[in-house]
């Protein structure tokens, strides 16, 4: 009956959890974004569970068919492409209805971006708010004008092709502050770039997706 949280590697494959396979290995379903990012991963654990899709696109078309199959009786997991369900991710919309129905879910924690990058930034560690990818279009602004005054540490995620353009937003309504950018974390091409937002823009290889940790408003 429970439905399960199961965060999966980033990037290395070997940094999936012990009890994260296991989970895997025994319930009766996974869900997951994208089928055909996710087989090569439980197939290198030799984990052959049926496969559904969930995601942005069929998350409330979907959910009301999943809470019936937890409350009859299934055991379900969920993972997403990439780190933790529930960053940055449809998760939320199925977790939060669960707990609206009643339904246990039991998190198996492990690896996230945003921490691996924050952990390895340099930057201060002990106060920090998680603000996820900005929208794209409408609303940049308003978000970056409300972070202006914020003194703990920021992380953004961040698309390759817009990292150039979201640099030099943040650099407009936030100064030119510290900044750690962190690309393809634990895989070969691993890389942190570190300065000041007028000293790295400009040298981004545009491969993977980035996280942008931020110094806080001093």
């Amino acid at each position: 009956m429970p439905l399960y949280i199961v965060a999966t590697p980033i990037g290395n494959l070997e940094d999936f959890t012990f009890r994260g396979v296991k989970v895997l290995q025994q319930v009766d379903q996974i869900l997951c974004e994208d089928t055909r990012h996710s087989l090569p991963l439980l197939q290198r654990y030799d984990i052959h569970k049926p496969l559904s899709p969930y995601h942005d696109f069929n998350k409330q078309k979907a959910t009301p068919g999943i809470i019936k199959q937890l409350r009859n009786g299934e055991t379900l997991a969920l993972i997403t492409d990439a780190g933790t369900p529930g960053i940055s991710d449809p998760a939320f919309y199925l977790v939060r209805a669960c707990v609206e129905a009643g339904i246990p879910v039991i998190p198996i924690p492990g690896p996230s971006a945003g921490i691996a990058a924050l952990v390895a930034s340099g930057l201060p560690t002990d106060r920090f708010c998680f603000e996820g990818f900005l929208p794209t279009k409408k609303g940049r602004k308003k978000r970056l004008e409300k972070l202006k005054e914020e003194d703990r540490t920021i992380i953004f995620y961040e698309a390759p092709h817009r990292i150039e353009r979201t640099l030099r937003e943040i650099a407009q309504h936030l100064g030119d502050r510290k900044v750690v950018i962190a690309r393809e974390i634990t895989k070969m091409h691993e890389e942190y770039i570190r300065g000041r937002i007028s000293e790295i823009t400009g040298q981004f290889k545009y491969k993977g997706e980035m996280v942008i940790i931020i110094e806080g408003n001093k």
